[in-house]
């Protein structure tokens, strides 16, 4: 798709911002402070990159008002540089059109209904009972199981997989190799035997919700699973059955969650965060990356565990001293009772 070419004024007058400089000024697309060129326009939203902001060739550039004199190139002024950014950046890349219609390579049940205006591509397996919803689109080689509902405007890319009774908000995007709704994992021993336990709930998941590849969302045993309105989860993330993600609230690539978990609104959790089944974390959240959860977190806040990368003889020294620790206590406890002289009065 050829983008279109957008004047400063244009982008001020949608986006809000004050423009210094020629409001004349065209740019096509948005780009790093490095790489850009006259037909781009760039952020500066960190000190650090104060260098790059010098002797960038952008066309114009998105600051703070703070740093509104930082540069003389052509600028948009606004509250918050990477926000607008990606207010732009969504202006001037708008998602391809749908184009109606069914691929003749497609596999349609007589009972499933597809509203007239979606798109299902080839090779695509829509099963009995589903609904897919106005604006929607099926790329290649998507299942649909039976009366799932895709709902208005939503997008799933290639070789994603519905399981039956799924219910998929609007516009919500897939990527591909996604899977929603395979059985979680439950089972009972029996005379040293797994004995499954059939998984009987659903995947619900709300509107505004964008799932990233070959991400994994578990139906519930007996509830639903569910993830809510505006949730944010990057690839190849497992969530266990019975979770309940709450509103607005992004989860970077492979982390885990466990069954029966619930994470609250507005939680940040960090790539490969582990965290156990049964707990319950609180809204507004911040879990760092590669941080085990063990316990709920009833308490919003940032919450990290693990040990950043540092030379291995350092390491060894650091994990050496925790280990240590224990008996250090232990030395200084007993001081400071023999100080007071209660040791000698027992």
């Amino acid at each position: 798709m050829q983008a279109r070419s957008v004047r400063l004024a244009d982008i001020a007058a949608q986006l809000g911002g004050e423009v210094v400089g020629d409001p004349e000024t065209r740019v096509s697309q948005v780009a790093t402070l490095k790489s850009a060129g006259p037909e781009h326009i760039s952020f500066f939203a960190q000190g650090r990159y104060r260098e790059e902001l010098q002797v960038t060739r952008a066309g114009a550039v998105i600051v703070s008002a703070e740093e509104r004199d930082a540069t003389t190139l052509p600028r948009i002024v606004c509250a918050d540089p990477y926000l607008y950014f990606a207010q732009v950046s969504r202006l001037l890349n708008p998602p391809a059109p749908v184009q109606p219609g069914v691929h003749p390579s497609a596999v349609i049940d007589a009972s499933a209904f597809i509203d007239p205006t979606a798109h299902i591509g080839p090779g695509c397996v829509i099963e009995a009972g589903a609904n897919i919803g106005p604006g929607v689109a099926v790329g290649a080689g998507c299942i649909v199981g039976a009366r799932s509902t895709i709902g208005e405007g939503s997008r799933l890319y290639p070789r994603v997989t519905i399981y039956a009774d799924c219910v998929i908000g609007r516009r919500a995007i897939i990527h591909s190799g996604a899977v929603i709704g395979a059985d979680g994992f439950g089972f009972a021993q029996q005379q040293g035997r797994w004995l499954k336990i059939p998984q009987i709930g659903r995947v619900v998941i709300g509107d505004d919700v964008e799932i990233g590849a070959n991400t994994t969302i578990d139906r519930g045993a007996l509830d639903d699973t569910v993830i809510e309105e505006g949730v944010k989860l990057d690839n190849q993330i497992q969530i266990g059955h019975n979770c309940r993600i709450g509103a607005h609230t992004a989860i970077a690539g492979c982390a885990g969650i466990a069954g029966s978990t619930t994470i609250g609104r507005h939680c940040m959790i960090g790539g490969a965060a582990m965290i156990g089944g049964h707990l319950h974390i609180a809204d507004r959240v911040v879990i760092s990356g590669g941080t085990w959860v063990t316990r709920s977190i009833e308490e919003p806040g940032m919450y990290l565990s693990v040990i950043p990368a540092t030379p291995a003889r350092e390491w060894r020294r650091t994990v050496a001293l925790l280990r240590g620790l224990d008996k250090l206590y232990e030395r200084v406890r007993r001081s400071g009772r023999g100080k007071t002289g209660t040791e000698n009065e027992e």
